[in-house]
């Protein structure tokens, strides 16, 4: 194994929060070594006209995922079930190259309410210290929403967020959402255009119900936009190739169009792609990470990058396995409740119910990756829990993000699945339908969480990550009530047809997509007994070691985690720049 000279800041994962941690180092000079696993998506014909509309190509073949059959995961339901590898990856989409899963995401930018990161505290002050179940491992972050929105305020800034303000300064204004957290500035954009199907629900619900619907927050931008580094958006033009793609009109706020080019230009930054980490060079009696292992995939040469300090900024799995492999701390017993890595591992409850208008033209192929229209009355804790015998909710809206021919095939009921009956039906209901959508919180549960598979390997002969997983009592509840309001929205709105009103339940299925918003495993907290990460996101057994992404995030809420990252990584690019100049515990 080949060792090169140390340099500041290491970071393992070439995405969104590697690329914001990046920024503010750079922006204080400080030298910073990027391992990105895959190459610049933006190289040859993946980032030509007209190939980014290959539907084909990129959204049903996954072009910019994790290949499966170099490294998937292991599921089992429960501790006494064998667990068996995902042959493909569909339940949810790590991404792979510059960018990560920021290049194929919708765009949906949420602020959490304010309350999500004293969650604990939140419950137990409104429904009394005895009302969370003994098996949810709930627990605070040790950050405050009042730390961290300037740093939510600076990433809408760099990524040219669209939307409309519900709580400016404390002020509440109509036409945004009312229980979003307080912000200092509007979005620096207007919102996205509203879909036809958006205006019906709006309609809907405020006449009907009284409710407050308001736009998406998107990273999709609403017209020509220059960031605060100088980098460009153009206007979104509602292609409807947003998720899953690189968008052509660089009209998505994407780590690949707004940070890594700009860290091209500044001295003392590298990025090196193709470079598969491998694992961790740690040093327990000093508890210290001396550098990072990995395979130059180009090469097949193994290399150690040493650092002053090393960050992961991998997809949630990816961090959490890195930990567990190299010996990180303390793995989770869910016998014994003890132990932090790998803990509280959480997905999404999503659910949704098509609707079917027969005279109604939706034209679902004018749209972008955040063309919804939302409400949050029932998500988090934001209606009253007490005697439901569940904690958390979701939002409820109807998005219509694409109407790409091969995937948009939403039918009625005893449609003919084959055939000359089938194919009139696709005729008939293509621009007529839409749906309405539950995008559910998952709070942990003491069986959900993550370890290294005993039997199961990746291609380079490494213990595979084990997701230990099914959907629980708690979530199983807040799908079927928020998916009985959405039904009752549904019905609302006058439909011709309704589809199947399905809530999530167990079994946990991996073979459909519902979100790629996992989170959990290596937990931030103030206590070292319960938290991989201190608030600022330094692990506990090595100094020098950081983490940041989702995989810090104590539970998940009914938003899109995104936000909150963005936030978490600029606050520990700021940090590490301290860090740099004056190592030690930060405070």
């Amino acid at each position: 194994m080949r060792t090169l000279p140390e340099c500041s800041v290491v970071i393992v994962g070439g995405g969104l929060a590697s690329g914001l941690v990046a920024r503010q180092l750079a922006r204080q000079g400080v030298q910073t070594v990027v391992l990105e696993r895959g190459g610049d998506n933006r190289d040859g014909a993946a980032g030509k006209i007209p190939t980014q509309r290959d539907e084909l190509r990129w959204d049903t073949r996954l072009g910019l995922m994790q290949d499966a059959a170099r490294e998937t995961y292991t599921l089992r339901r429960s501790r006494d079930a064998a667990a068996q590898p995902m042959r493909r990856l569909s339940a949810f989409l790590p991404g792979t190259g510059v960018g990560g899963a920021g290049n194929h995401w919708g765009g949906q930018v949420w602020r959490w309410a304010d309350y999500n990161m004293a969650l604990r505290t939140r419950l137990e002050t409104r429904y009394g210290r005895g009302a969370i179940p003994a098996e949810m491992p709930v627990q605070d972050w040790g950050v405050t929403y009042d730390e961290l929105e300037p740093y939510h305020d600076l990433f809408e800034r760099l990524f040219g967020v669209s939307g409309q303000a519900g709580n400016l300064r404390g002020q509440i204004l109509a036409g945004g959402n009312p229980f979003e957290a307080p912000r200092r500035n509007p979005y620096p954009q207007a919102p996205l255009e509203a879909t036809e199907a958006g205006l019906m629900f709006k309609e809907t619900v405020e006449r009907e119900f009284g409710y407050k619907p308001f736009p998406s927050p998107a990273a999709n931008s609403s017209g020509p936009y220059v960031n605060p580094d100088g980098m460009h958006l153009g206007a979104c033009q509602y292609c409807g190739h947003c998720d899953r793609f690189i968008c052509e009109a660089n009209a998505k706020g994407a780590p690949d169009v707004l940070l890594y080019p700009w860290l091209a230009r500044q001295p003392g930054f590298e990025l090196r792609t193709h470079s598969h980490v491998t694992g961790l060079d740690y040093d327990p009696v000093a508890k210290r990470v001396r550098g990072v292992k990995y395979l130059d995939l180009v090469t097949s040469e193994e290399v150690c990058q040493p650092g002053g300090a090393v960050v992961l900024a991998g997809f949630t799995l990816t961090n959490t396995r890195l930990l567990l492999g190299g010996g990180i701390g303390r793995p989770y017993d869910p016998v014994s409740g003890g132990g932090v890595v790998g803990k509280n591992f959480c997905y999404q409850a999503n659910s949704g119910i098509s609707m079917f208008f027969r005279d109604r033209w939706l034209n679902p192929f004018l749209a972008a990756g955040s063309t919804s229209t939302i409400i949050d009355e029932f998500n988090d804790d934001n209606f009253d829990h007490t005697g439901l015998g569940f904690f958390g909710g979701g939002y409820i809206g109807v998005g219509v993000t694409s109407g790409r021919p091969i995937a948009a095939r939403r039918l009625p009921p005893r449609t003919p699945r084959w055939g000359s009956a089938w194919k009139q039906a696709n005729a008939d209901w293509y621009a007529h339908s839409c749906a309405i959508g539950v995008q559910g919180s998952c709070y942990p549960h003491r069986e959900n969480y993550l370890d290294l598979d005993p039997d199961h390997t990746d291609a380079f002969g490494q213990p595979l990550l084990r997701l230990n997983f099914d959907w629980r009592d708690n979530e199983a509840k807040v799908s079927a009530y928020c998916t009985d309001r959405a039904h009752r929205i549904a019905r609302a709105m006058g439909a011709t047809q309704i589809g199947p009103v399905v809530s999530r339940a167990s079994p946990f299925d991996t073979r459909y997509y519902q979100g790629s918003h996992v989170t959990g495993g290596t937990i931030m907290g103030a206590d070292p007994a319960t938290s991989v990460v201190s608030p600022r996101l330094q692990h506990w057994d090595a100094e020098n070691l950081f983490v940041v992404g989702a995989s810090v995030f104590a539970h998940n809420a009914g938003h899109n985690p995104t936000g909150p990252i963005g936030a978490l990584a600029l606050r520990l690019g700021d940090d590490l720049a301290r860090y740099s100049s004056q190592p030690g515990r930060l405070s």
